[in-house]
């Protein structure tokens, strides 16, 4: 696996790739099980499912890029698992906000 061995392979970071992959998983299942049609939000120009992803996929990198520059990267807390412990790094609730925006966005752009 040295083809990948650039990558820093974390478990955050694969858990945002699995999570990448079956939403664009998901999102195909859906376009092909119900076709898609256009709607007029709240930024008042027609939008599909597939343009509301890519904004979302958009405001989720700037809400991280924000919260890592204004909050940084800090544990919130160690789990005791292990001789070292599992840390939970502050980044997580800039993943919960992203994900209730990207909910936001779905619902009302």
């Amino acid at each position: 696996m040295e083809w990948i061995a650039w990558m820093a392979w974390t478990p955050p970071t694969a858990i945002f790739f699995v999570a990448l992959a079956c939403t664009l998983a998901v999102m195909t299942w859906l376009g092909v099980a119900y076709p898609e049609a256009e709607r007029v939000g709240v930024l008042r120009i027609p939008t599909t499912r597939g343009d509301r992803l890519f904004i979302s996929l958009i405001t989720a990198a700037v809400i991280h890029l924000l919260w890592i520059a204004f909050a940084g990267t800090d544990p919130l807390a160690t789990l005791p698992i292990g001789e070292d412990g599992v840390e939970i790094s502050r980044l997580w609730i800039a993943s919960g906000i992203s994900l209730a925006t990207a909910v936001l966005i779905f619902r009302t752009v």
